[in-house]
């Protein structure tokens, strides 16, 4: 994997105006507008969901979609706007389609993850993409994230050696979720929503790839949360022997600090590196004692680190081999724990 990209404070000046439509507002639609100060030249044009007064409510008061149209239906809205790149926003359901939609138009598209709940799906996407000529990203926002940026750094540096195992978890408050995490249909499972994630960091921190997977995950509690599973527990093969587990809850009770607890762990031949919020990015090897890394690299923008690779022709810190590979691992996850079987992964 090549290494991450610096990301760059201030403006960011484009050789031109980019014209952005924002499609479904069920996703992370704050890593597209917030950083729009640092973008001149991007504009807001169209900002599509089925439920209008929700569109009205995202539009209104910032100052940044002004000029931006509403819209409950996205295909006229793509005829009519001519977009040049397209932020994919939808339920996990119904992201394939409307991601090859765009694609079919020639249009760049960044859209949430994962992808596709479904390998057939990814497939279609991945073909359009080489048909079509066109840059594809997603809403892997964690790994320009400082701390984890920073377990990268010592991995691949060799101060804790070959690392043999990953141990990752993701736990959140449950709060109150809408209608489309309920439905198997439109949130996919726990593991494909956010497991992926995880999945994709365990890869940039160390650049390790995984072999196999195995996988668990039930609904305990929280009736009013549907079919949406609050339990999950994964396991993996890694390519040069080791193994990594992940495991995942929304039993984070109301009264935490933060809706999240994110931790990854790694250890190798010679010492081990990790994350908590409690302890912040640890370190200690057979040559140094145990240590604080205060000194963190500068946090970084999936949206900016997009429109660079597509306008002024930078490396992207999140590649297309890694976009697929992320969605082919936790698809093969997510396929564990609905068949009970150990899935390999090609």
């Amino acid at each position: 994997m090549a290494a991450a990209a610096p990301f760059a404070a201030g403006e960011i000046k484009l050789p031109r105006k980019v014209r952005v439509a924002i499609i479904g507002l069920q996703g992370h639609t704050g890593l597209i507008v917030e950083p729009l100060p640092q973008l001149p030249d991007v504009e807001i044009v169209a900002v599509c969901d089925e439920d209008a007064s929700a569109v009205e409510r995202f539009i209104r008061n910032k100052p940044a979609l002004s000029k931006a149209r509403a819209y409950t239906d996205y295909r006229p809205m793509l005829d009519r706007e001519a977009p040049d790149v397209v932020a994919v926003c939808n339920d996990d359901g119904h992201r394939a389609a409307v991601t090859l939609a765009c694609l079919e138009r020639k249009l760049h598209v960044i859209a949430e993850k994962p992808l596709a709940t479904n390998r057939e799906d990814l497939q279609r996407i991945k073909a359009a993409v080489a048909h079509q000529g066109v840059k594809l990203g997603m809403l892997l926002d964690m790994r320009y994230y400082p701390q984890y940026r920073a377990l990268r750094d010592i991995a691949l540096s060799g101060k804790i050696g070959e690392v043999a195992q990953m141990s990752a978890q993701k736990s959140y408050i449950a709060g109150q979720r809408e209608a489309w995490y309920k439905n198997r249909e439109t949130y996919g499972s726990t593991i494909l929503w956010i497991g992926i994630h995880m999945i994709d960091l365990m890869r940039f921190t160390t650049g390790r790839n995984f072999t196999h997977a195995s996988s668990f995950m039930g609904h305990v509690g929280f009736p009013e949360l549907g079919s949406m599973e609050t339990t999950t527990a994964s396991a993996f093969r890694l390519d040069n022997g080791g193994t990594a587990a992940l495991h995942m809850d929304y039993y984070r009770p109301e009264t935490a600090a933060t809706h999240g607890d994110d931790r990854l762990r790694l250890a190798g031949t010679e010492g081990v590196a990790e994350y908590s919020e409690s302890n912040g990015v640890t370190l200690i090897s057979k040559s140094s004692k145990p240590s604080v890394i205060d000194k963190l690299p500068p946090a970084g923008s999936v949206f900016i680190d997009f429109l660079e690779n597509i306008y002024l022709n930078k490396p992207a810190t999140l590649s297309l081999e890694d976009i697929y590979r992320a969605c082919e691992v936790t698809l093969g996850a997510h396929e564990a724990a609905v068949t009970g079987r150990v899935v390999a992964l090609a």
